[in-house]
């Protein structure tokens, strides 16, 4: 149960009733990180709209890449939400979710690729406090991604800690996005 209630539809200003529509035609149910954060009105616009510009912006990764290394924070983070979530995400993808099950054991596990690995080390990385990364890490994925993939990596997994942490913080868990039980997940 979230730490703090989500705001109901009823007591929310025009323009997070708007939010709210959208992201339930999207959803198909209101995420509840954005609800909570409806409390904070202006807050939750510069949320929306910081969220929305990284959609249609970091497009340089192949989409296997940035989604397993923002799942990898998530789940070294322990954000159920953002587990439950991040696997929709992969499902809409097209990409395989049942090697997610295998996601602790990337190092050995034949379901990663060498890049793959190299990816959700350098997310541990990122994710661990402190930070371990290495000069190495970040000259392989330079050599391998490129500077503008390697910044694109390294704002994924930073935004997914960001995320993570605010809705770990807050308890707010899985709603559902996968098992379809909370709500109504378009499949494109």
């Amino acid at each position: 149960m979230p730490r703090i209630e989500p705001l109901p539809a009823q007591r929310a200003g025009w323009l997070t009733k708007l939010l709210y529509r959208a992201a339930k035609w999207r959803f198909g149910a209101v995420p509840e990180p954005l609800a909570v954060a409806a409390h904070h009105p202006k807050l939750l616009m510069s949320m929306g709209c910081a969220e929305f510009a990284v959609d249609r912006t970091a497009r340089r990764l192949p989409a296997n890449l940035r989604e397993l290394a923002t799942y990898r924070a998530a789940t070294r983070i322990g954000c159920s939400w953002c587990v439950d979530f991040g696997t929709m995400v992969q499902r809409n993808e097209g990409l395989d979710i049942d090697r997610l099950k295998e996601i602790d054991d990337y190092p050995t596990s034949p379901k990663f690729t060498a890049r793959e690995r190299t990816v959700l080390a350098y997310a541990d990385a990122m994710t661990d406090q402190p930070m371990r990364v290495t000069d190495d890490q970040v000259a392989e994925l330079d050599r391998e991604l490129g500077h503008d993939g390697l910044v694109e990596l390294t704002y994924m997994i930073a935004l997914e800690n960001e995320r993570s942490r605010f809705n770990h913080a807050l308890g707010l868990t899985a709603q559902g996005f996968t098992s379809g039980e909370a709500c109504r997940v378009p499949i494109p």
